[in-house]
């Protein structure tokens, strides 16, 4: 098992500062670890949020800080992308914090792109990755990039156009 790395206060904040008001949104958080992400959603008024993490203790203890109306899978995230894509569930915020320097800056904004219809027209995917991580770049036809740096951590951006 990788080691937790939860994301810093300060990024924590920008994030959310950038996000805006959450009143009414859904939210997907993949590779939720401490569930953190998902607890600061929930607080700034996002609706329908589920959160994915694969790591059983991770998931248990998550479920244990979450309200009743929180939806939580221990499951692989590109299990759980594309089962909501298939169901046609979508959102309108999707953040990911993959561990870092495991290849998911290749591997996770294609899988969002593959199954982009679990992200809302004009919805925004966030990902958070190291300075040091190459990362896939999306059919910028179809997607607005825009990068936010914080130190050795760069939270990327990615707004589906319609």
């Amino acid at each position: 098992m990788k080691e937790m790395r939860p994301t810093t206060g300060r990024v924590l904040l920008a994030l959310f500062n950038i996000l805006g008001p959450l009143d009414g949104k859904s939210f997907l958080d993949l590779f939720s670890g401490s569930g953190q992400i998902t607890l600061e959603a929930k607080k700034r008024g996002a609706e329908n949020i589920c959160s994915i993490e694969s790591d059983r203790k991770r998931y248990e203890a998550i479920v244990k800080k979450v309200p009743k109306d929180v939806k939580c899978f221990c499951m692989d995230v590109r299990r759980a992308v594309s089962r909501f894509a298939k169901k046609g569930e979508s959102f309108n915020i999707i953040f990911a914090d993959p561990p870092y320097d495991l290849g998911w800056g290749q591997e996770l904004p294609k899988l969002i792109d593959n199954n982009n219809f679990v992200l809302s027209d004009n919805g925004i995917f966030v990902y958070e990755h190291s300075e040091r991580e190459e990362i896939f770049e999306l059919d910028l036809n179809k997607w607005s990039r825009e990068d936010r740096v914080y130190g050795g951590t760069i939270l990327t951006f990615y707004k589906k156009e319609i």
